[in-house]
């Protein structure tokens, strides 16, 4: 994949502080940034002197593989631990964040070791490598168990922060979730504080409160109104320090209406989309970067403690070959390569195997899957179909299910096909009424942009609208033949559609020895067919 040239916005926000009143007066410019070298130092040398502080905060979010992707040719957290350790060397007073989504899903996590369950433990190894900072939940967080979640708590060594997600425990009580340190269990914090000192010992004191959106409902947590329990930690932490930013795992859309909130948050370091971001609301910076460390923000912070003037500039930076690997963090990912390689050889007879060489990059980010058919998408649905001997009408997959995030070129192997699909899942044979199914359509069309956007095989829609099955316009009175991923009839992408809606005349469920009994073995055996 190559990185486009970017069209960048680059933020200044001042923050006066007045009678611990803030007033924000923003200056804002507009720049095209056409890389971001490591090496150049941003140009603060005004901003250094008595009673300047200069801080990094390096924000990553939406972190599913530990290691480069592409063939090692974009991410990986060898390179994030880079980045640091390098404007580290520089400025100690740098700081490392993840906003959410990062114990789940990923193929590795999917596998087991040892007989157990992966589940986010490699992440964590990594993560303790990496010396993070400060992370939040994200909604994949609680696709782990309860126990699952508990274990990965307790195996970090870094610090969490959540201001609205509880843990409900088994006898109904509502408490925050914990983790396992030396000295006992320890309560995460609603809100954290961090501090540095400038060179002649003056500190400066900053909180965070950390938000979660409520998109994966799980009898074990309970998720708080997100503004409310905002407002509630903002107020808690504000009296003891300088300024407070959030990290943040929501929509881009819950995150302006949270800077609407708390217009005195400077900087919200967010994810959940997976693309890059930088947007403004009010004097709030808001940024993301791209999935799978991709990308990462590198904001930097200048705080004048005499006159409370605070000064925000966030880049983004692309990692790619150009970034070096850590030794120390690329030595714990290796490590897990190979017991991804051990593992899925269990599963997959040779993992080396070539199965296809596509003639064009089939497209798996996941930008182009939410929002268009893609030839990724045409790849898959027509797999769940040919599992079939194709004796179904048509082919439905929900783009969520996709999460390589990643283009896939060259000689693909069955391992690539794992990493576009690591939930797996059957592919179901559904007799539905076409009247379900055009409500089925129009659901999925209208949540472009998100994982219940469709994936498409011998659907179509004409100019005028209407939905057509291989060129016919959708006939309401006839039952048509989907298949349909596993995933769909749980009604957790499309509400309404469940086992148990009138539409449905009849569920195949595959054997074990079917083809169609998991979605991934379908689509190796259909890319080595054709």
């Amino acid at each position: 994949m190559k990185v486009p040239i970017m069209k960048q916005l680059k933020y200044s926000v001042n923050i006066i502080k007045m009678n611990r009143r803030i007033l924000l007066l923003p200056v804002f410019a507009l720049f095209f940034l056409y890389s971001c070298n490591l090496l150049e130092p941003i140009p603060e040398a005004p901003f250094y002197g008595k009673g300047i502080v200069t801080i990094k905060f390096l924000q990553v979010n939406d972190v599913y593989e530990i290691a480069p992707l592409q063939g090692g040719k974009y991410g990986g957290m060898a390179r994030v631990a880079y980045v640091r350790d390098s404007i580290k060397e520089r400025n100690p007073n740098t700081f490392l964040f993840m906003a959410g989504d990062f114990l789940n899903p990923s193929l590795l996590g999917n596998l087991e070791k040892d007989g157990e369950p992966i589940r986010g433990k490699q992440m964590i190894e990594v993560m303790n490598a990496m010396d993070f900072d400060l992370v939040t939940f994200g909604n994949h967080e609680f696709d782990l168990s309860e126990n699952e979640l508990q274990e990965r708590l307790n195996e970090s060594t870094f610090p969490w922060v959540s201001s609205n997600v509880l843990h409900v425990t088994p006898s109904g009580a509502k408490q925050p979730f914990e983790t396992k340190l030396e000295m006992g269990n320890e309560p995460i914090s609603d809100y954290k504080t961090l501090f540095v000192r400038d060179s002649i010992g003056n500190e400066v004191r900053f909180g965070f409160i950390g938000l979660t959106l409520d998109s994966n409902p799980k009898e074990y947590v309970e998720y708080g109104n997100i503004y409310k329990e905002a407002k509630r930690a903002y107020d808690l932490v504000y009296p003891k320090v300088d300024f407070v930013i959030g990290l943040t795992h929501l929509t881009i859309d819950q995150d302006h209406q949270l800077a609407k909130e708390l217009p005195e948050i400077p900087l919200i370091m967010g994810g959940h989309e997976h693309v890059s971001n930088l947007e403004r609301e009010g004097n709030t910076v808001i940024a993301k970067a791209d999935a799978n460390a991709i990308s990462m923000y590198i904001h930097t912070l200048v705080y004048n403690l005499r006159t409370q003037v605070l000064y925000v500039n966030s880049k983004i930076m692309y990692l790619d070959e150009k970034v070096p690997l850590q030794s120390n963090v690329d030595r714990v990912v290796k490590k897990w390569g190979e017991v991804l390689n051990t593992e899925l050889s269990n599963v997959i007879p040779n993992t080396n195997e070539v199965i296809h060489i596509p003639k064009v990059p089939l497209d798996g980010t996941d930008s182009a899957n939410r929002s268009t058919q893609t030839n990724l998408g045409d790849k898959v649905t027509e797999a769940m179909a040919f599992a079939y001997n194709y004796n179904v009408d048509a082919a439905l997959v929900n783009s969520g299910s996709f999460r390589v995030d990643d283009m896939l070129s060259g000689r693909l192997t069955s391992v690539d096909i794992f990493r576009v699909l690591p939930f797996g899942g059957s592919v179901l044979k559904v007799d539905l009424k076409g009247e379900l199914l055009k409500e089925v359509l129009d659901y999925g069309k209208s949540q472009r942009g998100k994982g219940a956007y469709l994936q498409r095989y011998k659907i179509s829609q004409s100019s005028s609208g209407n939905w057509l099955i291989a060129g016919k316009p959708i006939n309401y009175n006839k039952v048509y033949t989907i298949a349909l991923s596993d995933f769909l009839l749980k009604g957790l992408d499309i509400p309404f559609l469940t086992r148990n809606n009138s539409g449905i005349v009849k569920v195949y469920e595959p054997e074990e020895d079917e083809l169609a009994f998991d979605i991934r073995k379908s689509l190796i055996r259909y890319l080595k067919s054709i």
